[in-house]
């Protein structure tokens, strides 16, 4: 066994926290942790613009961390791999955060027929995201 062969389930490993290293993928993995969302819902919950949100959930597919389906002219995504919350739960806490919260989202502008039925405060508390 060559010492690239024995890196390889290290380099796989690093390749999940490579996939959540940026503030953004962490908001968008808790914003459909525990249902799915369109780009735009996401796009009014975060405040941030389509092409950017679209942009971060590429990176989250490409490492099989979320999943998309199509229901007419929307995509939706959800999470592929639960199991990148209780990491994300587990990084809270050692942070000393002791509840996630995400931002207070407008929904009024989003026309998918998700954003008019979301609550406008959404807060993960650590016991959610398990």
């Amino acid at each position: 066994m060559n010492m690239k062969t024995k890196s390889m389930p290290y380099k796989k490993i690093s390749q999940i926290f490579s996939a959540i290293d940026s503030p953004v993928r962490i908001q968008i993995l808790l914003s459909i942790g525990s249902g799915e969302a369109c780009v735009c819902h996401l796009e009014a919950s975060l405040g941030h613009r389509q092409a950017y949100i679209s942009q971060q959930l590429m990176d989250l597919r490409k490492y099989g961390l979320v999943d998309s389906r199509r229901a007419g002219k929307y995509i939706y995504h959800h999470i592929a791999k639960p199991e990148v919350l209780e990491l994300v739960r587990l990084a809270a806490e050692m942070s000393g955060i002791p509840e996630i919260t995400l931002p207070v989202s407008d929904h009024s502008q989003c026309a998918c027929p998700t954003c008019v039925s979301v609550a406008p405060t959404q807060i993960v508390t650590p016991s959610q995201v398990t």
